[in-house]
């Protein structure tokens, strides 16, 4: 599932990405030389699922931060078959192995986005 239908799939999960995703952008503009108006405006603006979305598809590994800040800790494990699965606050899902490490990443935050949402 791509980073755009995540988002619009759990949208209670969204909110917490995107204002993640804010706070990020906005520690990279903590600069002196910037004017205040303009990060409350950054603030103000806030940031659109398509950014998001671009992140995720590009970088679902980058999430893992998040989703530990809410208890969903995620660990992928590389097997000597050339393989990886997927473990989730400690259950190891033995159905699927994956060819590489970010299709095991792609499939724990999927799976993640839903308990995320469940949760809030």
């Amino acid at each position: 599932m791509k980073g755009i239908e995540l988002l619009k799939e759990h949208s209670k999960a969204a909110i917490v990405m995107k204002q993640w995703f804010l706070e990020k952008m906005l520690e990279g503009l903590n600069d002196e030389s910037l004017p205040d108006d303009f990060k409350v405006y950054v603030r103000e603006q806030g940031i659109d699922d398509d950014k998001v979305g671009v992140f995720i598809d590009a970088s679902p590994r980058g999430l893992f931060d998040i989703f530990d800040e809410h208890k969903i800790l995620i660990s992928i494990i590389a097997h000597q078959t050339d393989s990886f699965s997927v473990k989730i606050n400690g259950v190891e899902d033995l159905y699927e192995k994956f060819s590489t490490r970010k299709l095991a990443d792609y499939f724990a935050i999927e799976h993640a986005f839903k308990m995320l949402n469940e949760k809030l």
